[in-house]
Parts: structure tokens; C-alpha cells; sequence
């Protein structure tokens, strides 16, 4: 007897819980999942003791607690200008990545079409398959990563249902801009398409580079779910509390999902995030910086070494070609990588359905302290001197 449902076939394991392990068993520097190695600010982190400790420790309502329903409202408005009903309009998840699989299995039809951009976060292949949709991919080709809008139009069929866009995206760190967002929109529009956005690194865009959600371009905030969390805004990856906002047609479809699926977590942690999103616009260009002073001391290390580097517009994550060091495999390189030099990374290829497009890619974390960055270059010079 078959025991595997067809819908988990061929997922596997996470690439980041294999490399993390491996990072463990061999004492190596884990540039690979990305999580920092700081607490968020302590202002957030106490908020949530104080919630422990005054009887915030039972189910929180389905939809989200009110005080954190209302702060994604007030931020959606303050930072975009977009108006959401708190009570109808805004879902709080498990994380961004509850947001999108809930979406897709609350939006989403078995064979209906969902385009996505590749390379793409892996939660978003296996949600789309459990799900039943078609992946239907639009490529960020390396080195630039930006998007073609003959290739996006041409993945949309008579069968597409729903566009999946994540910007800034993970893991090239291409921040879309205006012209390219205009045209996914048009596309949007034109075929009558739902929309869903992964937007979690939506404060962390580096230099010039600004983040736009598509539900502020013209005829999108009425086919646009709008994802996020507090993980990587405030270095708190851990407590997965994220939320969706949107229609509230769409997020009561959601959240007949969600509800079979977690139903609700975080209550202690919600109103922490809550604060969080209260912050003064000052703590959130604070910890922008940080992480850009982080993204120039990697990217600069690593173009030392000799590899070739696509330095991000935003994220935790910078990319790199390793064939200037003697590979043309990243999942090669990645295995070897540990024992060679003591550090860990992330191939590219698992992003990926056009295998051959991310072969020679490997992904790193810098979201860490500097020392850990140091240590993990200085290693790396030993290794490929």
C-alpha cells in the first residue's frame, strides 16, 4: 500500500532544516536559514512577558486579537495609504507562510493556475500542490533578476486563477520597481486574476530602493491579499505571527482554511506585535540600517574570496556564482562547504524548477552578528585561498 498522499509526493524535507542540522552535527557557521542571532528590541520582547503574565495565555479569537488587527490597519494606512476594515479586511496567521498557504487553499481549485516568480521560496511549491493548482513559473534571471513582462504575460492562460508575488523577493533580494509592478497589475487586471503577495521584508530594502504594494496600484486593491509578519521586520522569527489584509471576501476564504489548520496561535505574542508595529518610523530605519551594514560586510567578503556577487536590494539574503572557485554546482558546493571551510549556505537549485537556471547559485544569510560574519569569511579565505 501506498501510505504518502499524492498531494506531499516529491516534497521531501526543507533544504533549511537539512542544512541547519548539518550546520549543527559539524560545528559550522550557519549563513543558510535565515534567522538572525539577536533578540528583536527589548521594548517588544517585554510586552510580550507582561502579556504572559496578565492572563493573555488562552486561544486568541480566530481572526487576530483587536489590538493587532487594528495596528496592521493603522500601518497598512500610515506607511501606504491603503484603508482596511480591521474587523473584516485583516487576518492575523501563523507566520506569513500560514497567510499564503491559507490563501491558496481557500482562493484555489485543483487545476487552477497559479504563476509565481522563480526562483521561489519552497513553501510556496509545496502549498501550491497541496492545494491542487499548476505552478506556472515566470523566471528572475540571474545576473540582474528582474522581471520580463513578455515572459509574465505569456505564463497567463485561460486557466490562471491567481498571481503569487513576493517582493522583495527571496532569494534573489530584487526589490520590484514601479514599471514592473505596473505591468503585473495590467496583467492582473486584464485577466481578471487574484492576487496574493508575500511581502515580509517589506522594511528591510536597502539604499534607494523602496518597497511598493501591488494593492496600491490602480484596480488591485480589490483582488489583492497582502501578506506579512513580524519575523524579519523585528528579528523575531520564532514567534510566527503574521497577517493578511485584502478583500473580505478573499480573507473570509482564508480564514475557512486557517481555521482547520492552526485556528489560532501567539496569543501572548500578538499584542507584543501589536506595539511593535506602533513604533516610531525612527526603530524601523534603525534596523534597516543594521541589517545594510551587515548586507555590505558579507557581499564585500565574499567578492574578496572570488565569488561573483549579485548584491541585494533588500532581504536578509545575497546571492553569489560559485563557478570563479572551481564549481559549477551549488548543491556540490553546499555539501562540500561544511567540511571544506566550516560554514553553510543554501543552493540555489531548490528554489528552483528550471534546475539548470540556479545551478551555479548558492544563497547566504547575513542577517547575523558581525563577528559571525567575520568569522564565517575569514573561514571561507582559509578554505579557497
Amino acid at each position: 500500500m501506498q501510505r504518502r498522499a499524492q498531494r506531499v509526493t516529491g516534497l521531501g524535507t526543507t533544504i533549511f532544516a537539512e542544512m541547519s542540522e548539518l550546520a549543527q552535527s559539524t560545528g559550522s557557521v550557519n549563513l543558510g536559514q535565515g534567522f538572525p542571532d539577536t533578540d528583536g528590541p527589548a521594548e517588544v520582547i517585554e510586552q510580550a512577558v507582561h502579556a504572559l503574565r496578565t492572563g493573555h495565555n488562552q486561544y486568541a479569537p480566530g481572526r487576530g486579537v483587536a489590538p493587532l488587527r487594528q495596528a496592521v490597519a493603522d500601518h497598512q494606512r500610515a506607511r501606504y495609504g491603503i484603508e482596511l476594515d480591521p474587523e473584516r479586511e485583516v487576518l492575523v496567521t501563523t507566520g506569513a507562510t500560514e497567510a499564503i498557504a491559507a490563501a491558496l487553499l481557500g482562493l484555489v481549485d485543483p487545476g487552477d493556475e497559479v504563476v509565481a516568480l522563480e526562483p521561489y521560496y519552497d513553501s510556496y511549491v509545496a502549498c501550491i500542490q497541496m492545494a491542487g493548482g499548476v505552478r506556472r513559473p515566470v523566471m528572475l534571471r540571474a545576473p540582474d533578476f528582474r522581471l520580463d513582462p513578455h515572459e509574465l504575460r505569456a505564463a497567463v492562460t485561460p486557466r490562471t486563477r491567481m498571481l503569487l508575488i513576493n517582493s522583495p523577493h527571496n532569494p534573489t533580494g530584487t526589490v520590484l520597481t514601479r514599471a514592473e509592478l505596473a505591468v503585473i497589475a495590467e496583467v492582473a487586471v486584464e485577466h481578471d486574476l487574484l492576487v496574493v503577495t508575500d511581502e515580509v521584508y517589506e522594511h528591510l530594502t536597502f539604499g534607494q530602493h523602496t518597497h511598493l504594494p501591488l494593492a496600491t496600484f490602480p484596480g488591485m486593491a480589490e483582488r489583492t491579499v497582502t501578506c506579512s509578519s513580524a519575523g524579519k521586520t523585528f528579528s523575531v522569527t520564532g514567534w510566527k505571527v503574521g497577517w493578511a489584509s485584502g478583500p473580505a471576501d478573499m480573507i473570509a476564504s482564508m480564514l475557512t482554511a486557517k481555521q482547520f489548520l492552526t485556528y489560532t496561535s501567539g496569543a501572548p505574542l500578538q499584542p507584543a506585535v501589536a506595539y511593535a508595529l506602533r513604533l516610531p518610523s525612527a526603530a524601523f530605519d534603525d534596523l534597516r540600517r543594521e541589517l545594510e551594514g551587515k548586507r555590505d560586510l558579507l557581499c564585500a567578503g565574499l567578492k574578496e574570496i572570488g565569488f561573483e556577487v549579485h548584491v541585494p536590494e533588500g532581504t536578509y539574503f545575497t546571492t553569489t556564482d560559485v563557478r570563479p572557485l572551481g564549481y559549477t554546482d551549488g548543491v556540490e558546493f553546499c555539501r562540500d562547504l561544511p567540511t571544506r571551510a566550516g560554514v553553510v549556505a543554501i543552493p540555489h537549485q531548490v528554489f528552483y524548477d528550471d534546475l539548470e537556471a540556479g545551478r551555479p547559485l548558492v544563497r547566504w544569510a547575513f542577517c547575523k552578528q558581525d563577528a559571525v560574519l567575520l568569522e564565517a569569511l575569514g573561514r571561507l579565505r582559509r578554505a579557497f585561498s
